[in-house]
Order: C-alpha cells, then structure tokens, then sequence
C-alpha cells in the first residue's frame, strides 16, 4: 500500500503516525502547533478525528469508563468540546502538507464521507469499533483512498470478517490493518504485540502494524522488530492536560525519542512482557470500550408497529448496545414489532 509517495512495507522504513485525534481540545491553533511539533518529531503523518456529536451519539450513548477517570462527567459536553470544523481541518490539511508530512483522517459518521472528500487528505483511518461498521467502511473503499484499519477490542472472527469485505470491495492493495488494544494507556502486560502475527495471517497479503496506547517511548520499537509496518502513537502538548486521551499520549520530546527508538529496530529483543498472547482477542480491558464505542443500528424517527423498516428509518450511532450496522440488510424491509422511539438503538425484539 502507498500513502502519498511512501510505500508501505517497500523497505525497512517504517510509518509512523502522529495521533493528533482531539489532543488539541477544539482550537484548531493548537491543532496546528501540533502538526509543527509531529513534523519536528520525525513522524510521516499526523491524524485526526472528524465528528458531530449529534450524529454520532444516540440518547443512549454513555461515557467510557476511561473518559471518567479524566474527569468527563458528560459524553456530549465531551465531544462538543471536542469537536473541529470542516473549515479548521482543512487548515490542518494545509499545515501538514507545508511541513511534509502526509494528512489522515479518521470519520465517525457515514454522513460525513464525501464531505471530507473535498479536503485533500492523503489517506482514511477507521476506528477499532467501526471494525463492524461494513457500510462505513465500504464508503471509504469507494472512495479509492489509502485506507487503514484499526482492530482494538475485536476478535479474530471480526478481523477476518473485516478483512473479507476489503477483499470483496477489491481494495486489499491500498488497505492495512493495525493491531490495537483499546485500553488508554494500555498496561505493559495488555500490549499483546505477539497478536499482530495473528492479524497478519488474518488479513494477508495486507500489511499490518500497531496503533500503541501504552505510555512508553520504546514500545514502537518492539513493534517494528516484531514485523509492524506502521505505528500510530498519540501526540499531545501535555500528557497531564484535561481531556480524554492525554494521558495515553507522549509529549513532543518523548515523541521524538519513540519515532528514533523505532527507526533504529534492526537486531532489537522484544521484551517478552510486551509480546504476550500470540491470537487476536478481546482483552478484559477491552470490554467496557467495545459495548460504549461500538456503534449500533439507530432509529432515526419514532415508529408506529407494522411500519415498514426503510433505509431513512435508520441511522448508525453509538453505543454498541443494538444491532451490528453490517446486519442492516437483515433489518431493511421487515416489519417494527413495537412501537420504537427515536434515536435510540435497533434490538432485534424492535422488528418481526
């Protein structure tokens, strides 16, 4: 797989990602000064996050128990905090493509594909918990843009699952897939870096890497020396900051240390600790993630029973509490059972 002129897996380089995600708290300022501070560190690309909390949490959605412990008391205050505009993030497009670094973005609603479209990204990242979300993923397929798979708190059926539909949709030689653990920070003895060679049998001939949640500066390098293609590691101003993501982030010093740690791999010992399990599973830490990230089949109006289920009626939201949005074909067309309120998650009980 190519992003811009680098070619994924073509030599011993590896790509690392600056995870800007919403480190920068909502000022596209800072956004920006994050971008000059990824490109001083080394790294290839910076990414971001682009949402409206309107469209991505349903009433029911709640807070991680990790967003907690920073201190979020609200899941909607949260994300509008956090939210950047379209206008703000194509300055960072710019910003980035100034200081030679390519732009990624990560979309969290399907409505939002072809608004980004226009914004001269170099590649799209999902979610782990989008792992599910087929019609998503197939909207960034079809764009024939580089894209790259985040797998935390999945199993191996799902990354399988995945994987073929990447296959189907013809879009295996510009798709990677990130061996994830959904735990923020991730402790040393939930790393499971041995689990990307599970994923990589999974998913091959794609190339495979290591999004890293853990706190360390070395873990990267553990990655690579264990065949990782690409690193996505988060990048913040402070790791003591108010916010939901900070404190499994590296500051720019230690940014620089990871990205020199892990180009300088070759002949490196893995620590055993790191390596743990070699299959792809749901971690115990993992779980509360999976159930509150995960997105479900969503009413997108208040329905009467014996309504006929369209394609209007639904929309995709979080939590992960209802129907899987790859079974929206099973849903499209049947009967609702009883009457169902608005914006809250599709149950199988919903339809006859």
């Amino acid at each position: 797989m190519k992003i811009g002129g680098f070619e994924i897996g073509g030599g011993s380089a590896v790509y690392i990602i600056a995870e800007i995600g919403v480190n920068h708290d909502g000022d596209v300022e800072r956004a920006l000064e994050l971008i000059d501070a990824a490109s001083d560190a080394g790294a290839d690309a910076v990414k971001f996050q682009y949402f409206r909390t309107d469209l991505l949490m349903s009433a029911a959605a709640r807070l991680a128990a990790y967003q907690k412990s920073a201190g979020e008391s609200d899941p909607f205050a949260m994300l509008r905090r956090l939210e950047l505009t379209a206008g703000g993030l194509a300055r960072c497009v710019e910003r980035a493509h100034a200081r030679g670094v390519h732009a990624i973005v990560t979309v969290f609603s399907l409505e939002l594909v072809e608004e980004m479209r226009t914004l001269g990204w170099d590649a799209y990242k999902t979610a782990s918990p989008d792992i599910i979300h087929q019609p998503m993923l197939g909207a960034l397929a079809r764009t024939e843009f580089p894209m790259i798979v985040s797998t935390g708190a999945s199993n191996a059926e799902e990354v399988a699952r995945c994987a073929a539909w990447v296959r189907g949709w013809g879009a295996e030689a510009r798709t990677a897939f990130l061996h994830c653990v959904s735990s923020y920070p991730a402790a040393p003895e939930d790393t499971t870096l041995g689990a990307m060679r599970d994923v990589s049998r999974l998913v091959a001939p794609m190339d495979v890497g290591y999004s890293d949640h853990t706190r360390g500066a070395g873990t990267g390098r553990d990655a690579v020396s264990m065949g990782a293609r690409i690193l996505e590691k988060h990048l913040t101003y402070d790791r003591g900051a108010n916010g939901p993501d900070h404190a499994a982030s590296l500051d720019p010093v230690m940014f620089g240390e990871y990205v020199a740690l892990a180009r300088s791999a070759a002949g490196h010992s893995p620590d055993p600790v790191l390596i743990g399990a070699d299959r792809k599973r749901v971690l115990e830490c993992e779980r509360d993630v999976r159930t509150v990230s995960r997105q479900s089949i969503v009413w997108a109006r208040s329905m009467a029973p014996g309504e006929v289920v369209t394609r209007e009626s639904v929309t995709f939201k979080r939590p992960g509490t209802g129907i899987e949005p790859f079974r929206l074909h099973e849903v499209i067309g049947r009967r609702v059972a009883r009457a169902v309120g608005s914006d809250m998650p599709a149950v199988w009980e919903d339809v006859a």
